[in-house]
């Protein structure tokens, strides 16, 4: 396999949902065999344009369902009531809760479900891609530590 063709292969499991950059990072160190710092850059950009681009589309899908009656009179009564009670909440602490969500290495958070909670709670654009940015940059350096931790500690015990 060419490193054009790995480069790709990194980029292709980081743009899967619910793996990211959390099944991209163990793939290209561990199978790859390519070095951590390459598989981290790869990885960690690629996820961090990932994230304005899903901010971007659920706002434009969010609004094309709304033309719907029935999905915009729930929207209105629920999110929207959500948000106004949340709102000196998410001034506060709205960026830094995000961040900590799409930095948790967990499947389930990154930057798709962190792109649509910080829709959800009306964070604002501007704020999601700078919370995006430490998320992703939180949970590379954890997924790339564990990975790298994991092989010193296994090679460790075969010697």
């Amino acid at each position: 396999m060419t490193l054009l063709n790995e480069i790709l292969l990194i980029i292709a499991i980081t743009f899967l949902p619910f793996l990211e950059l959390r099944a991209s990072i163990p793939y290209g160190i561990l199978v790859l065999n390519m070095h951590w710092i390459a598989v981290f850059a790869i990885a960690a950009i690629t996820n961090i344009i990932l994230g304005p681009i899903v901010y971007f589309f659920v706002d434009k899908i969010i609004h094309i369902f709304l033309r719907v009656k029935f999905i915009d009179k729930v929207y209105q009564k629920y999110v929207e009531r959500t948000q106004k009670k949340i709102h000196k909440y998410v001034g506060k602490y709205g960026e830094a809760a995000i961040a900590v969500f799409i930095g948790i290495p967990l499947p389930g958070s990154g930057s798709y479900s962190g792109a649509l909670a910080a829709y959800l709670i009306g964070l604002g654009y501007k704020k999601f891609i700078i919370a995006n940015i430490i998320g992703v940059l939180i949970a590379g350096i954890l997924v790339t530590a564990i990975t790298l931790t994991g092989v010193n500690t296994f090679n460790f015990f075969i010697k």
